[in-house]
C-alpha cells in the first residue's frame, strides 16, 4: 500500500507539469498543495523525502515568466505592510544571532513569500480564488475530517496529531490551522450552488471541530471558543446558529471522556502546570531579548540553549520554543518586527471590513462580503490560538492574507466598472440581498 502511495503521489505532481507550463495558477495552486497537506508525507517510500516543492516552484516560476495573465502586486496598505515585513525579516537575518543557521530559515521563510505574493499577480477572478481556497481547505479539512473520526471511534481518548514533518505536526499547530479552516467552510458553504456539496461542507466542519477537540489542546479550546462567538457574530442566521450550538456543542462536550476535562481544567491552575510555566518563562525570555536587541531580535533561530541561558530568567530543558507568535515575532524580528507582524494583520482586518462595506448594495459581489466576514472570523481564530503557539512562519495565514489582497484587487476592479444590467421584467428577480442576512433564491441543484 505504501508503495502504491509513493506512485500515486509522484504520477500526481508529474502529471500536473504540463498543465502548470499552460495555465501558471496551476502550480501556485500545487505549491499550496504541498506546502499545507504535505501529501508525501503519507507516503513511506521514495516520495516521503522527495523535493517534489522544488519541482513545482521551478515550473510555475518558468510559467509565471511566460505568462500573459501577470499583473503588477496591488500597492494598498495591506501589500506595504507585507513587504515591509518581510524585507524586516531580511534585516533581522543579517543582524542574528546565528547568522547562517537563520539564512537557511529565512530563505524557506521567502519562498513561502514569493507563491504568495503571486496570488494577487495571477488570480483576477472569483473562480481562481475559489479554487484556490478550496485547495486550502481541502488541504487541511483531510486531516480534520480522518482526526474527527478518529476521535469518534476511539472515544477521544488519544490524541489527534498533524503530518509529521511538517508546521501542523504538532497537535496544537494542527487544531489553530482547523479551527482557521472552519469559517472558510461556511465561506464556501455560503456560495456552491450544489447541495450534496453543502452537506460534505457541514459534515467536514463538524468532524473538523471534534478534531479540535481531540487534539486535546487547551490554547486551542480558548481558540475554538473566540471563533465560534465571532462566527455566530458574523453569520446571517443568528437564531438558527444559536440553537444549533446550543444542541451541538453540549452533546459534542459530553462524548470527550474524563482525562480531557482534567487536562482542560489545568488551566484554572496555570501556576502549577509545567507546560504553562515553560510558556510563562519562554515570554520572559523573548521580552529580556528583545530588550538587549529592540530592533532586530535575535533573528529566526533564537530557540538554544544558549540564547535561553542568556535571557531566561531561569534555567529549562527539553524542547525550547517561544511558544507565541507574538514574542516570537518579538524575539525573532525585534519590536519593529513584531509592530510590523501585528500591522499586516491589521491592515488585512481594515480592508475586510471596507470591502464589506463596499459592496452592501451590489448584490453581484455579495461573495466577496462573505468571504471577508470569513477572513476576520478566520484572523479571530489564529490570533488567540497563535497566542500559545510558534507559528510567524506557518504558511497558511500569508496565503490568505494573499487572497484578500487579490478580492480587494477583484473588488475595487468591478466597483469602477459599469453596474451590472437589471434582469428583464419578465421573470421576478430576487431582490438585493443584505449584507448577512439575506435569504438565498433557490440555487441549481439544491433541492
Amino acid at each position: 500500500m505504501s508503495g502504491l502511495r509513493d506512485i500515486a503521489i509522484t504520477l500526481i505532481i508529474f502529471g500536473s507539469l504540463p498543465f502548470i507550463f499552460k495555465r501558471a495558477q496551476i502550480g501556485v495552486m500545487m505549491w499550496v498543495w504541498i506546502s499545507v497537506m504535505n501529501p508525501h508525507r503519507l507516503a513511506y517510500g521514495f516520495a516521503h523525502d522527495f523535493s517534489f516543492a522544488v519541482i513545482i516552484a521551478g515550473a510555475t516560476l518558468l510559467s509565471v515568466a511566460l505568462s500573459k495573465d501577470m499583473k503588477a502586486p496591488p500597492l494598498n496598505s495591506v501589500t506595504v505592510a507585507f513587504f515591509m515585513f518581510v524585507a524586516w525579516t531580511g534585516v533581522s537575518t543579517i543582524f542574528a544571532i546565528y547568522p547562517d543557521l537563520s539564512f537557511f530559515k529565512w530563505v524557506d521563510f521567502m519562498k513561502t513569500q514569493l507563491m504568495a505574493i503571486l496570488i494577487p499577480m495571477l488570480f483576477h477572478k472569483k473562480e481562481d480564488l475559489q479554487r484556490l481556497i478550496w485547495v486550502i481547505v481541502l488541504s487541511l479539512a483531510f486531516y480534520g475530517t480522518k482526526g474527527g473520526l478518529f476521535t469518534l471511534l476511539t472515544g477521544g481518548s488519544h490524541i489527534v496529531w498533524g503530518p509529521e514533518s511538517s508546521a501542523v505536526q504538532e497537535n496544537n499547530a494542527l487544531a489553530v490551522a482547523l479551527i482557521m479552516m472552519i469559517p472558510l467552510m461556511r465561506y464556501l458553504h455560503l456560495t456552491t450552488a450544489h447541495a450534496k456539496v453543502r452537506w460534505g461542507l457541514l459534515g467536514m466542519m463538524a468532524l473538523c471541530s471534534v478534531a479540535v477537540l481531540g487534539s486535546q489542546s487547551r490554547g486551542a479550546l480558548l481558540a475554538a471558543s473566540a471563533m465560534l462567538i465571532f462566527l455566530w457574530w458574523k453569520g446571517r442566521n443568528k437564531l438558527a446558529g444559536l440553537v444549533l450550538a446550543v444542541l451541538f456543542i453540549p452533546l459534542l462536550l459530553a462524548f470527550m471522556p474524563e482525562t480531557w476535562y482534567r487536562r482542560m481544567d489545568t488551566m484554572n491552575t496555570y501556576e502549577a502546570d509545567a507546560s504553562a510555566s515553560s510558556r510563562l518563562n519562554a515570554w520572559t525570555t523573548m521580552i529580556n531579548l528583545a530588550n538587549d536587541r529592540p530592533l532586530t531580535g535575535g533573528g529566526f533561530v533564537v530557540s538554544t540553549m544558549e540564547v535561553y541561558q542568556r535571557y531566561s530568567p531561569k534555567l529549562v530543558q527539553g524542547a525550547l520554543a517561544a511558544h507565541s507568535i507574538y514574542f516570537q515575532a518579538l524575539g525573532e524580528h525585534g519590536y519593529v518586527g513584531l509592530g510590523l507582524y501585528l500591522l499586516l494583520f491589521y491592515t488585512v482586518w481594515r480592508k475586510a471590513r471596507w470591502i464589506m462595506r463596499a459592496v452592501r448594495k451590489r448584490a453581484d459581489l455579495a461573495w466577496a462580503a462573505d468571504l471577508s466576514a470569513m477572513m476576520q472570523v478566520t484572523l479571530v481564530g489564529f490570533a488567540v490560538g497563535g497566542a500559545f503557539l510558534s507559528l510567524v512562519t506557518f504558511d497558511v495565514p500569508y496565503y490568505l492574507v494573499a487572497i484578500m489582497v487579490a478580492t480587494l484587487a477583484l473588488v475595487k476592479r468591478e466597483l469602477k466598472a459599469p453596474t451590472p444590467t437589471p434582469a428583464p421584467a419578465a421573470a421576478t428577480a430576487p431582490e438585493p440581498s443584505a449584507r448577512f442576512g439575506r435569504k438565498h433564491s433557490p440555487r441549481p441543484g439544491s433541492g
